[in-house]
């Protein structure tokens, strides 16, 4: 992708307020059980597994696979998780997996222990941190990718099964990588609060010795990874740079430290670096620019000594953090520049390509702000852009919008309910969740017999012969995966061939883990209403 495509984030907007509004309506009426949901979430990073797996797998059609991953470097690989439906290991989406799961449980992590799943979030945030532990092998050195995407892609292969490329790459001090260092360093100073918090604090000091570590090395080497890491160009290119990824961990740094120095890197370089410059409709493994935004405006109620002069930076980033929130919730004055896409039935629709990954980190980032507002006791302001074009509003001068808090949390559940099943297509689009969701998912593993079954070897070709070719369901369900999801027409084609759509990424389902504990919260409260109402 293109760097212009940044500002094309903010340029490609559906107008449908009228099919929008009553399909919001729609879900809002409906009742979805979130604890299931987010018991299934967490059981989905157990296909995503690789390395040997342990005793208490609970997903049994999986098996050990990448045993050797880092042998032909010398460095040991084993582990880790694959980021799709392939077996590729790309250091940043997993990086951006992990810091997004340990934040869901960092926000939420009485609701998720309430509904018995404390232990699993544990253990999926520590799949990935045990990981990047051994890729860190010095303190500037970073092993980012386990195997050749292309070459993967030209078979269809159980993981067991893997006859391709697993050379391993790596970013140092000659050939720099600030995103996948710093969203490294992220991930593991945001995992290591969640460490401290569950009692294990020997792991939580580890964890924060290499995201130390790690943030000086990206922030001392700077360079764009897909530079340095060039067969990652065709996956998980660099469209926004380093400089929102280094932002990202400096906050996290701050939260897990309470060290100033990260709280003022994050402050004197807010205005270089963007993060009170962009206002973006866009959170994502590449785009972490409303993702800071909105872990700044925390720190106005967490932070109880600030200046005058931070405060004012603070301020700065919160406003751009609620361009992010009202421009996805269509609230920005302005016009269609302003504001999101939307399908005709009100999803939140930026790219056809995987779209269901914005639309999860949308609704965590509104649950999260809509939490923020709450405990501030302020609203939303959606503001006037001074210099916006006003034609596709007849020229009408524009006003603020107010929102309240409770208001962002109700739409968030629109788009989480919509996911659920409450769209035209009545498909969850959560495997395994309902009676109605995709079954042929662009997945290698889950189309394929299961090792257990048939111990037989499938080789890369004849993957694609038996099983990737055949109009039959996957023969295992991939519980918990958020898929691609509909097209901009809210249609959706439940076919291995079409992975825009059916392919799922561990990236859709992380946010999903924190809201699904909020809106289980939330549920709990309406249904306590009705019972005094009755």
């Amino acid at each position: 992708r293109a760097v212009a495509e940044m500002s094309d984030v903010t340029g490609r907007f559906v107008l449908a307020a009228a099919v929008a509004v009553a399909s919001l309506v729609m879900a809002a009426a409906a009742r979805h059980d979130y604890g299931d949901a987010l018991s299934k979430s967490l059981l989905y990073f157990e296909s995503q597994r690789s390395g040997r797996l342990p005793y208490n797998q609970r997903v049994r059609w999986r098996g050990h696979s990448g045993l050797t991953d880092g042998l032909e470097q010398g460095v040991d690989l084993v582990g880790g998780y694959y980021d799709a439906g392939d077996h590729v290991k790309f250091g940043l989406p997993m990086a951006f997996t992990v810091t997004m799961l340990s934040w869901a449980v960092l926000e939420y992590g009485d609701q998720i222990a309430a509904a018995g799943e404390g232990a699993h979030a544990l253990q999926s945030i520590k799949w990935g941190t045990d990981y990047f532990i051994k890729a860190h092998t010095a303190p500037n050195e970073l092993w980012t990718q386990v195997g050749d995407g292309d070459s993967d892609h030209y078979c269809w292969q159980r993981p067991e099964d893997m006859t391709t490329s697993r050379r391993a790459y790596k970013v140092d001090a000659e050939h720099p990588g600030s995103e996948v260092a710093a969203e490294t360093a992220a991930a593991m100073a945001a995992a290591s609060i969640v460490f401290r918090r569950a009692g294990d604090a020997h792991y939580a000091h580890l964890l924060l010795h290499h995201a130390q570590q790690l943030f000086e090395f990206a922030d001392k080497y700077r360079g764009r990874y897909d530079a340095s890491v060039r067969v990652v160009k065709s996956y998980y290119p660099s469209a926004s740079g380093y400089n929102d990824e280094l932002l990202w961990a400096a906050l996290w740094l701050h939260r897990a430290t309470g060290g100033r120095e990260y709280l003022d890197y994050a402050v004197a370089n807010a205005d270089d670096f963007g993060g009170t410059g962009w206002g973006v409709s866009e959170f994502s493994w590449d785009i972490k620019y409303p993702g800071l935004q909105i872990l700044a405006s925390k720190l106005l109620l967490e932070e109880k000594d600030l200046s005058s002069e931070y405060r004012a930076v603070l301020e700065k980033y919160r406003a751009k953090a609620e361009f992010y929130v009202c421009s996805n919730m269509n609230k920005n004055p302005g016009g269609a520049a302003r504001n999101a896409p939307r399908t005709p039935a009100g999803l939140i629709f930026i790219r056809p390509w995987n779209n269901l990954q914005y639309v999860t980190n949308a609704v965590f980032l509104l649950t999260v702000h809509s939490d923020l507002l709450a405990a501030l006791g302020e609203p939303l302001r959606c503001t006037v852009d001074e210099d916006a074009d006003t034609s596709d509003t007849g020229g009408e001068t524009a006003a603020d919008v107010v929102v309240r808090a409770e208001e962002v949390l109700a739409f968030a559940k629109t788009q989480a309910d919509y996911i659920l099943g409450t769209n035209p297509m009545e498909t969850s689009y959560l495997v395994g969740y309902s009676d109605k969701y995709p079954r042929r998912v662009h997945h290698r593993a889950a189309s394929t017999a299961s090792f257990a079954d048939e111990k037989g070897f499938i080789g890369c070709a004849q993957g694609f012969d038996s099983w990737y070719s055949a109009g039959e369901e996957n023969p295992h369900d991939l519980v918990g995966a958020v898929v691609g999801g509909p097209d901009g027409e809210d249609r959706f084609n439940d076919q291995r061939g079409a992975y825009m759509q059916t392919e799922a990424c561990t990236y859709n389902t992380a946010p999903m883990v924190g809201v699904f504990s909020r809106l289980m919260e939330l549920d709990a409260e309406e249904r306590l209403r009705e019972q005094r109402d009755l």
